[in-house]
């Protein structure tokens, strides 16, 4: 998802206007092939839960698919744009039997009877990119059976990857290109006669791998699930290359080995931490690519240009957002957490963020983006970052400090972010503490400047499984994980209370959980806040 500027929104109109053209139609027209040069592999397992759940949500493929949904305004528009992109094809192919079969086959000839024509989000490129990798990989469970049903799919992928090949070029910099880029290199390689679009998707790639790849093996899209999926996009191309006979670049293999950043922002469960637009995902799926990708070593404790800071000791970890939000056309995963942290100990998680939305419903995206979804301060409900419409981000950080210390007692690490400087003129300072038996975390949120009375609210929220309760004083707040572990926490400078949150860990599936809220006001000097999350044993 990018920007569009206002220069950009004439030539859209323009190329909209054409490709929605009965003459371009007839211009995607062309010779299609009888069968498929290389059978593509899928090397990511699917889930035969989500692929049940797939069978008996059979009923609706042909109103999902129905062009004017998109326009409706009545789903988001990214579940939209995942549910053409097919890839829970995979899931399907997990669950096996005829029944699953067929349904893969409804679901293709439903798209194929509603989408054979342009439409602005099912004919995206990254969409489409998607969905020919997702056809290809799964050609087998699709085209079986019926010549006449096969020949219709060769037709198609063909007219779309033509289309794709004249539109990539208008795509901008972004996540977005990564999947355009894989799609093209697909069906260059899956279809006679493509050598001149697998040629075309590795020079795109070649240009694009220093644009989506900082130099510390981060993701420009600073988010650790978009980083995921696009490391998965670069194992997936290395494969098809290779199987055409052909070498990936030098570049592209460093890529890969430097995507083993991605174990950075990852907790003790081995699932992601919760930051830009991320869920916890698998850890197995995690650890299956790793495992491609083959990084050595142990997680760094610092990526800087990923721009995650991770604080471990003993069984503790915390990992903190601790740069501004990634640049335009990066930023239609981010969100407005600068600062926020996440601790988990060991394989339990207590404190989180609220997690990434990846259902139907509109509005629950924009909410989970918003600063009170994540563990940090936020003042007078406003966001630290502008969550524009669109889904870019509009005023955002310029600046964000950070400083690191460690030595025998534990490490310090100092930030800082203007979010809310233009707004109030206040600047948001974080200290944290972790000792270095990770028993202790200790933390310091100020608000400087302004000179005038706002409200603020720093939040902690809790994992779903972490039982809670406040103390007959009020004077600390009571956690026991779900391993059983107790700990304790204290807070000075607000008023502490708990209250109700969500956790989208899962993404589609919302779950109750609390939040501890410490509420205040700023003075004439600002604001601070003190806390402190310490471990007391087993013994709450």
């Amino acid at each position: 998802m990018t920007t569009t500027t206002t220069l950009d929104r004439p030539m859209r109109t323009l190329r909209h206007a054409w490709f929605n053209s009965p003459l371009y139609g007839m211009v995607l027209a062309g010779k299609t092939p009888a069968s498929l040069l290389l059978s593509l592999r899928d090397l990511w397992p699917g889930d035969a839960l989500r692929g049940e759940d797939l069978i008996r949500d059979g009923a609706r493929v042909g109103d999902i698919f129905e062009p004017s949904l998109a326009l409706s305004g009545e789903v988001d528009p990214a579940w939209l744009a995942a549910r053409h992109g097919f890839a829970w094809l995979r899931d399907l192919k997990a669950l096996g039997g005829y029944t699953a079969r067929d349904q893969a086959r409804v679901a293709v000839a439903a798209w194929l009877d509603r989408n054979e024509q342009w439409s602005e989000l099912a004919w995206r490129p990254d969409v489409i990119g998607n969905r020919l990798v997702a056809w290809l990989s799964h050609y087998d469970l699709i085209a079986n059976g019926d010549s006449g049903f096969r020949a219709r799919l060769l037709t198609s992928l063909t007219r779309q990857a033509r289309h794709l090949a004249r539109a990539l070029r208008a795509v901008p910099p972004g996540a977005g290109r990564m999947a355009a880029i894989h799609g093209l290199i697909a069906v260059g390689a899956a279809l006679p006669a493509g050598h001149r679009w697998l040629t075309r998707g590795m020079a795109e790639l070649a240009g694009e791998l220093a644009t989506q790849f900082l130099p510390d093996g981060g993701h420009a899209a600073r988010g650790p699930a978009p980083h995921l999926a696009a490391l998965r996009h670069l194992i997936d191309m290395r494969t098809i290359i290779l199987g055409t006979a052909r070498e990936c670049s030098e570049a592209h293999q460093a890529a890969i080995a430097a995507g083993g950043a991605l174990r950075h922002v990852r907790h003790g469960d081995g699932g992601l931490a919760l930051f830009n637009d991320s869920g916890e995902d698998e850890g197995w799926a995690i650890d299956l690519v790793l495992a491609q990708a083959e990084p050595k070593g142990k997680p760094p404790d610092m990526v800087p240009a990923m721009g995650f800071e991770r604080l471990a000791a003993g069984d503790t970890l915390v990992i903190v957002d601790a740069a501004p939000p990634p640049a335009a056309g990066f930023d239609g995963h981010a969100h407005a957490g600068t600062l926020a942290f996440e601790m988990s100990v060991g394989p339990d998680r207590l404190i989180v963020n609220c997690g990434a939305y990846a259902g139907p419903k509109t509005g629950w995206r924009a909410a989970q983006r918003a600063t009170a979804a994540h563990s940090t301060i936020s003042i007078e409900d406003r966001n630290s970052s502008e969550v524009l419409p669109g889904g870019n981000l509009g005023r955002r950080p310029e600046s964000v400090g950070r400083a690191r210390n460690e030595n025998e007692q534990g490490v310090w690490l100092n930030l800082d972010h203007d979010g809310y400087l233009a707004a109030f003129g206040i600047t948001h300072r974080r200290r944290l503490f972790l000792a270095h038996d990770g028993r202790d975390l200790r933390g310091e949120d100020t608000l400087s400047g302004g000179g005038g009375e706002r409200r603020f609210a720093v939040r902690f929220h809790l994992h779903p499984k972490v039982r809670v309760g406040l103390t007959e004083d009020g004077a600390a707040v009571l956690l026991r994980l779900a391993g059983g572990a107790g700990w304790c926490m204290r807070v000075t400078g607000g008023r502490m209370s708990l209250a109700e949150s969500v956790y989208l860990g899962g993404g589609e599936m919302a779950e109750r959980s609390r939040q501890i809220v410490v509420e205040g006001t700023t003075g004439a000097l600002g604001a601070t806040v003190k806390w402190a999350i310490q471990s007391v044993g087993r013994g709450l």
